[in-house]
């Protein structure tokens, strides 16, 4: 029998690991007086600071002075930047006139370039900063090509330096470059920087055209101090609706590369939040460490052909990164599979193991799965309900989002703990075995065939089946053994009980909740050995539910955790008639101030629906006073017969200050269209476009009017709807609007605090 103390002491060894585990990811100490001749996360900070002073969404006045502000920062660093300037009409239908700054430092070989990439501009409609999304890459690329220079090293290949432009809107500053620059067709690889929060690791995604065998090497090779990254991450990433500049050089230019990106904080994501304040330094400090090794490995490195058929599983470990073959896969699966039955074999005829037994371990394991996952599953419900105003938050994660995570986990473990109460003896405990590592095996074996990726999730099974092996064989168990071959267990997969719920949404509480216990079932040789589980059960219970009591007491907003709250202004020429219009779910104080008590149902207003990365409409409207809001006048430069088509150049001309244009068509698709005299460029599905009747959307630079070209069927009418925005509700001279509460910011991801003129083009058929 196990000592209370003992088992005490091994609870505490593992939580002790799983706190280095997460302790480990970034880089924990201060920053002190570093030396010119090394990346220094403060001088990187001070290029945050000064990017955010103010948005810089395309379009804005801050959007100009963060141009001026780079092409300053790359000249005193004895450079000779440019900028490339070009409409780009986007395969999501974005039509923009972008700015890219652009710098190269030269070689002494001639062989391909490694291009540098982040994106500058913030996101638009939110009042976002940009701090984490994308100031941190910009700055960390010129910390990193300071220090470069410093060390005045001169690398074997070109350096290109490429802040791109209009990421947010649509990928467009990329597009621009990759299929109109020059230097595009020089680059041999890509490293680029993002973000998709304000905290936490930076995750390394490769993006490959096909195999990513050489690539894996590349990274491999680079050494880096704290690479974290594996390959079911990607395999994740390309599930979801999310593209970075770096798909653009992958899918257009046939250039493969790494993106650098932190997931932490997803609150913060394209908010006002993002600010200099928010951005955690570790995570700054963790971006140089990927970028400045990297660079420098790649920089001297032959990037002729990173190209490979051949893929790997890949996945890191504390200081760490391990990879394998693709062609692996099978074998080690066919090997855990015969090891389990000889094991199996050995054991029920040395009668170590017992059918009865195994069947009972069957029973427990698939029941703290049901319970476990049942309760993570419709307890996040029952949450929502509570808390309804956790739909406010679109990006799924709210602010006390850990505390539900640790919340869950805990109980996950207090269902594990009751259910395996009973005082078992070690061999009762290694039937109890079987069940997990079966399980294990059969995930294993579905990965093998769908999700080659996640194909490291052998490695803990295997570890597992040492541990069963040893006592079939010995039918003694080796408490310091158990440790340390349980280890794979810890480091692969506990990570991925916080990080799918962070990357992913709460949503899916249920999933980590079923990881803890999946992860319990293979620590069986250690947790199923502690005496009086249900000790550890009311233990774990009590502390799952303070986490989401501590949840409880902050689920009120308050400044820098505020809430999201949205208001437009629509007038509708044809009608004559004006509406307030929001996307909010629940409606709070500023916004019932124009909405009223009882607004109606918006749904009249998403007829033709503008593009939201959530797919939110309008919920709610009402009347609103007409106002003298002059729409664009619209002049029609062509209007002819060419056999069976009818061909048209439409000049669309603004009359006040607008920042977006979205056109629709009400009678079909038009063929062959151009807009400001160029064609759409195709780099990725844009499943959402072609099944809407939206054309396009213009983001105005610099005043310059929308023209359009295009051909329909001869006998068709023109019919299209025009939707004119401006950014400025709340400061326009014609409204009263009033300033939101520290506790509110606009809502991200929608057109938000928006003037919005709708009126039609139309034209009968001709005879």
């Amino acid at each position: 029998m196990q000592k209370p103390t003992n088992s005490l002491f091994q609870m505490a060894l593992l939580f002790g690991i799983v706190f280095a585990i997460f302790y480990f990811m970034v880089p924990q100490n201060e920053e002190q007086n570093v030396p010119l001749n090394e990346f220094s996360t403060n001088r990187a900070l001070a290029h945050v600071k000064k990017i955010t002073q103010k948005p810089h969404y395309i379009g804005s006045e801050g959007h100009q002075e963060v141009v001026t502000y780079l092409f300053d920062e790359l000249k005193q660093l004895g450079l000779s930047p440019q900028i490339q300037e070009g409409f780009t009409l986007s395969d999501g239908g974005i039509l923009v006139n972008s700015k890219n700054v652009l710098a190269r430092i030269k070689g002494t070989e001639s062989g391909k370039a490694l291009l540098l990439l982040s994106h500058y501009d913030s996101a638009p409609h939110s009042k976002s900063l940009g701090a984490s999304d994308d100031a941190s890459g910009v700055a960390a690329i010129l910390e990193s090509v300071r220090t470069h220079l410093h060390n005045k090293q001169q690398a074997k290949n070109d350096i290109i330096i490429l802040f791109s432009d209009a990421e947010e809107i649509g990928l467009n500053g990329a597009a621009l470059f990759v299929s109109k620059h020059p230097w595009a067709k020089e680059v041999g690889a890509v490293i680029n920087l993002e973000a998709r929060g304000s905290a936490g690791p930076g995750y390394m995604l490769m993006e490959t055209n096909e195999g990513n065998s050489k690539m894996v090497d590349a990274f491999s090779s680079s050494k880096l101090s704290k690479p974290n990254s594996n390959s079911l991450m990607y395999s994740i990433y390309k599930m979801l609706p999310n593209d970075t500049d770096l798909t653009v050089f992958r899918t257009l230019g046939k250039i493969q590369g790494f993106n650098f990106a932190f997931i932490d904080n997803h609150f913060n994501y394209h908010t006002a939040q993002d600010s200099y304040q928010n951005l955690d330094q570790r995570t700054m400090a963790h971006q140089g460490a990927n970028l400045y090794p990297l660079m420098n490995y790649l920089a001297n490195s032959d990037l002729t052909n990173l190209n490979s058929t051949q893929d790997k599983v890949y996945f890191s470990v504390p200081f760490g990164f391990i990879s394998y073959p693709f062609e692996w896969i099978v074998p080690m699966l066919i090997i855990a599979l015969a090891l389990t039955l000889i094991i199996i074999f050995i054991g029920l005829s040395k009668r170590v193991l017992v059918p009865s037994e195994i069947g009972k371990g069957f029973l427990k394991f698939i029941l703290a799965l049901v319970v476990s996952g049942g309760f993570g599953f419709f307890a996040w419900r029952l949450l929502l309900k509570l808390y309804p105003q956790y739909n406010d938050i679109q990006q799924g994660f709210t602010y006390n989002g850990h505390d539900y995570i640790y919340g869950f986990a805990s109980i996950a473990l207090a269902f594990c703990f009751i259910i395996y109460q009973t005082k078992d003896t070690k061999r009762k405990e290694y039937n109890h075995f079987i069940a997990p590592l079966i399980l294990w095996l059969l995930i294993n074996t579905g990965v093998a065939l769908c999700l080659k990726g996640a194909a490291f999730l052998i490695i803990p099974v295997l570890s597992g089946l040492i541990l069963l092996g040893y006592f079939v064989i010995t039918q003694k168990s080796n408490p310091i053994l158990n440790f340390i071959v349980s280890l794979p267990s810890l480091v692969i997969l506990v990570p991925f009980v916080e990080m799918f719920p962070i990357g992913l949404g709460l949503k899916i509480l249920f999933v980590s909740s079923v990881l803890v216990v999946l992860i319990f079932g293979l620590l069986l040789p250690i947790l199923g050995s502690f005496q009086n589980k249900k000790v550890y059960f009311f233990l774990f219970l009590v502390l799952g539910f303070c986490f989401i009591g501590k949840a409880h007491l902050n689920t009120d907003y308050s400044e820098n955790k505020a809430k999201p709250n949205s208001l437009v202004y629509i007038q509708n020429s044809e009608e004559g008639k004006a509406y307030w219009a929001t996307y909010d779910k629940n409606l709070d104080e500023w916004t019932k101030g124009y909405l009223g008590e009882k607004p109606t149902d918006a749904q009249k207003l998403n007829t033709n629906k503008m593009y939201s990365k959530y797919k939110s409409g309008f919920t709610f409207m009402a009347s609103a006073p007409m106002k003298n809001l002059p729409k664009s006048t619209v002049k029609f430069i062509q209007d002819s017969i060419s056999g069976s088509y009818r061909n048209f150049i439409i000049d669309i001309v603004p009359n006040r200050k607008l920042n977006r244009i979205d056109v629709f068509s009400n009678r079909g698709r038009p063929e062959q269209l151009k807009a400001n005299k160029v064609e759409d460029i195709v780099f990725k599905s844009n499943i959402e476009n072609a099944k809407s009747n939206k054309i396009l959307t213009y983001y105005i630079t610099d005043s310059i009017s929308l023209r359009l070209q295009f051909r329909i069927p001869a006998k068709e009418k023109l019919d299209l709807s025009i939707k004119e925005s401006s950014f400025d509700l709340l400061e326009h001279p014609q409204f009263s609007i009033n300033k939101r509460k520290p506790w509110m910011m606009p809502t991200p991801f929608v057109l938000n605090d928006a003037i919005i003129v709708e009126h039609r083009i139309f034209r009968n058929a001709k005879n």
